[in-house]
Parts: C-alpha cells; sequence; structure tokens
C-alpha cells in the first residue's frame, strides 16, 4: 500500500511539466495556483483512472485464471477487452450523446465476448485444455476486433476515437468520465473478495469445492460476471489496455500464498502499480511527447506472454 502511495503522488509530480512533492501537498491542503489547476483538472483523474483501471484488469484477470483454472487466461487473450471495445464502438456509433451508456455497453460486449469463448473451447470431443481456451479467445477477439475497424469504416468520424481507443490510455480523462466506472469497479472488487473463499477452494479441484458444499456452476458464473463488470468499466475509459490481467497475477502469486484472501488484495495493489507506472513511463520517457499507456503495456506483456507458452508447453511434453 504504501508503494502504491509513492507511485499515486508520483503520478501526480512527474509528466511533461514536473511540479514539486512539497506544492503537492500544498495544493492537497487547499491552496490555489497554477499548479493546482494541472494537479486537480488533468493529472488527478488520470492517475485515479490508472490506478483503478490496473485494479479492474487485473482483478478480472486472476477470477478468470482462477475459474478456468488456466494460467494463460486474461481480458485480452481470451477476447474480452474485444468484445467490451465492440460494445462501446456500437455507442460511439449509433448514440454518442449517450456516453452514460458506455460501461453498460462494454460488459454487454465483454460478457458476450467470455460466453461466446468458453462456449468454443469447451465444444467437440478433443479437449486441448489450454491451448484450445487460448486459440478460441483469439478467434473471438479478431472478430470482434473486426466489427470495430468495420464500424470504423463505416462511420470516419468515430475513426479518431477508435485509433485512440485501441491503444488504450489516461491522455483526456477527466473527472466526469471516470466517477461510474469507479463505482463499478469498487463494487465489483469487493463482491470478488466476498468469494475468496469458495475460489481457494475452487483452487483446490471442482470435486473437493462440491464435496465441501461449493455450488461450482453458480460461483463460475458469478467470476465470469464480475470480470466482465470489471474489464468493462476500465474499458468505458481507458480503451484497450492489453496483458494487465495475465502478468500482474502471476507477480502477485510470487509475492503471497494462493489463498484468495491475500492474494486477491495483492493483485489489486500490483495491478493499480503497474498501470500508474506504465502511463507514468509513457508520459516522461519523450517528454513532452508521450507514448499510450498501452503501448508500454504491449510492449511488456507480450514477451510474457510468449515466455508462459513456452513454459506451459515444456510442462506438458
Amino acid at each position: 500500500m504504501l508503494f502504491l502511495a509513492l507511485c499515486f503522488i508520483f503520478g501526480l509530480a512527474f509528466g511533461s511539466v514536473s511540479i514539486p512533492i512539497g506544492k503537492i501537498i500544498s495544493v492537497i491542503g487547499g491552496e490555489s495556483c497554477y499548479e493546482a489547476v494541472i494537479i486537480k483538472n488533468l493529472r488527478l483523474p488520470r492517475v485515479l483512472g490508472a490506478m483503478f483501471s490496473g485494479i479492474s484488469l487485473s482483478c478480472a484477470g486472476l477470477l478468470l485464471q482462477t475459474v478456468t483454472d488456466n494460467d494463460l487466461c486474461s481480458p485480452n487473450v481470451i477476447g474480452v477487452n474485444s468484445g467490451a471495445g465492440f460494445g462501446v464502438m456500437l455507442v460511439l456509433c449509433f448514440a454518442p450523446s449517450y456516453y452514460k451508456l458506455l460501461p453498460f455497453a462494454a460488459f454487454g460486449g465483454a460478457f458476450l465476448a467470455t460466453i461466446i469463448a468458453l462456449g468454443i473451447s469447451q465444444s467437440g470431443t478433443n479437449h486441448s485444455g489450454r491451448t484450445k481456451l487460448v486459440l478460441s479467445g483469439i478467434a473471438v477477439g479478431t472478430v470482434f476486433n473486426s466489427a470495430i475497424a468495420f464500424l470504423s469504416q463505416k462511420y470516419p468520424d468515430v475513426l479518431s476515437s477508435y485509433i485512440y481507443f485501441s491503444q488504450g490510455g489516461f491522455n483526456g480523462v477527466y473527472m466526469k468520465d471516470i466517477v461510474l466506472p469507479i463505482v463499478l469497479i469498487a463494487v465489483g472488487t469487493v463482491i470478488a473478495y466476498s468469494k475468496c473463499k469458495q475460489l481457494t477452494v475452487l483452487c483446490i479441484g471442482d470435486d473437493m469445492a462440491v464435496s465441501l458444499g461449493v455450488n461450482v456452476s453458480k460461483l463460475r458464473m458469478l467470476s465470469l460476471l464480475l470480470s466482465s463488470l470489471l474489464c468493462a468499466a476500465s474499458v468505458s475509459y481507458a480503451g484497450l489496455l492489453g496483458f494487465v490481467g495475465l502478468i500482474v497475477p502471476h507477480i502477485a502469486r510470487r509475492i503471497t500464498s494462493n489463498n484468495m484472501r491475500f492474494l486477491m488484495p495483492v493483485t489489486c495493489i500490483v495491478g493499480g502499480i503497474f498501470v500508474i507506472l506504465a502511463d507514468l513511463l509513457g508520459r516522461t520517457l519523450f517528454a513532452p511527447a508521450e507514448i499510450s499507456a498501452g503501448i508500454i503495456l504491449s510492449m511488456i506483456g507480450s514477451p510474457f506472454f510468449i515466455y508462459l507458452l513456452i513454459k506451459g508447453r515444456k510442462r506438458n511434453d
């Protein structure tokens, strides 16, 4: 928590214009000055958005990995991000004035993508588990990405919004954009944490969970709903951020135990730190020019995903 607080302060302090930490404390205390405008109107919404986006995506990734028993699962890998993005694009194209519908449209698309990917992976007689789910997710994500690209060409007025949206980032995020998503993320995370005991039992195996009184199918469906909600809330203002839900749960497992009561909070904290640092790196590395947080996360996440694939193949061999 201390490191998360430090990262939050660094996010407020550094950028194209550096602000002394003492001045930040003064602004928090109520001082009115030029720096206060930058902090309150620009950087505070941006850092808050990055932190809660990291919390939501990492928690969603942990839920997906737990209920599918697949450490390659994450919102972007199985097409959840793309489904949420498709929902957002529908609103941007057909009802742009109803921006408050974005989180709900994103949720519908995210949940649809999750259900389709899991349905395809479990169909047929030749189950290849981890690999089949990943391939199903890639296929579903490709379909939704194609639909998004089609809409962006059909409605060129939203093309610039789509390009920024597809990269993912927090430039131009204001407080009005994140109030509702933050509420949804907070509610979803609290509900997920309330199921930690059952999720811990599920890690042992379905049979053991059933013998201990856990309704496995109900728990899985609730977890899918929560992961879709968390992902959708982030996508509605941050765009398609990739690999957070894949990387962060693996880091958290190295820090703490597999007991969900400890693993889930650590995952959320590490997720917040991870995305804040990615955004901070993107806006300071080549300042005053800026690289979106989504590009930074993809540069880190792609090699990590390849590593997990190779590791999983060696284990199976």
